[in-house]
């Protein structure tokens, strides 16, 4: 079961690059962040006619997450447990039934929690609380299952090519790193990194100051696996050169292989 996590940054602007690489990379699941569109506007029919299966929880003009998938979806549920008040489109789950196993598969995008200090940095952590609690409560399921997106989580210096330059950012800062390391801690395996040492390896590049010709960039995008599916896991790759592709999203896949 291949499954991908792809920030696209706004479905009309990737109506076409989209289509172009899930034709090419065949995954059986993408995870989709920043759709920055409600449901109804979401083009689903582009997709059903790739053979996907398309649920969505969208929000107007930012934010808003998807799942695409081959095989089929049970259990779709819609927003992240713990705060009845927040409105954001930041997460969504469903379980894939694969060929031999059930994944249960919770595409998020974490809020990025600039400027720090200030309201949007609490609420990135308080976020990042309910999310662990999430995985608590599907740990204790023992499951197999995926938590997967843009995390805007860089978790260590090597995953950023200045580290110095990200040191008082949110996404780098030592509160947000701990809170990373304590979803780590539950037991969840960080899928590219228990394939893949050492650095400059990316999934982002700003769209300004020639980051990407520069290859000035850092790695937010990141897959969390359950105990049971870290013993499914047979690869992780990051597609880096869908980001010098026309029209590209500052973003790029990143992708598992599950033997599900």
């Amino acid at each position: 079961m291949k499954i991908a996590t792809f920030n696209i940054n706004g479905i009309k602007a990737r109506i076409d690059a989209l289509p172009a690489w899930l034709e090419e990379a065949r995954p059986d699941v993408a995870l989709l962040q920043e759709i920055k569109s409600v449901d109804e506007a979401f083009p689903r029919t582009v997709f059903e006619d790739l053979g996907y299966n398309v649920e969505t929880h969208g929000q107007k003009s930012f934010n808003g997450v998807a799942i695409l998938s081959r095989l089929p979806l049970e259990d779709v549920t819609r927003g992240l447990p713990g705060d009845d008040t927040d409105e954001q489109a930041r997460y969504i789950e469903a379980t894939v039934m694969g060929e031999h196993d059930a994944v249960r598969v919770c595409g998020l995008y974490l809020p990025n929690g600039n400027p720090v200090p200030g309201p949007k940095y609490d609420y990135k952590l308080a976020w990042m609380k309910r999310l662990e609690a999430r995985a608590r409560d599907l740990l204790s399921q023992e499951i197999p299952f995926v938590m997967a997106g843009d995390y805007n989580i860089i978790p260590q210096a090597e995953d950023a090519a200045k580290p110095d330059s990200w040191r008082e950012d949110a996404l780098f800062r030592l509160e947000s790193r701990t809170a990373f390391r304590r979803l780590l801690n539950l037991g969840l395996t960080e899928a590219f990194r228990a394939r893949t040492q050492g650095p400059g390896h990316y999934s982002f590049w700003d769209y300004q100051a020639g980051a990407w010709n520069r290859n000035n960039g850092i790695r937010i995008d990141h897959l969390l696996l359950s105990p049971q599916a870290a013993d499914m896991l047979q690869d992780c790759q990051i597609d880096k050169d869908v980001r010098g592709r026309d029209k590209p999203s500052d973003h790029v896949p990143v992708w598992i292989d599950l033997a599900a």
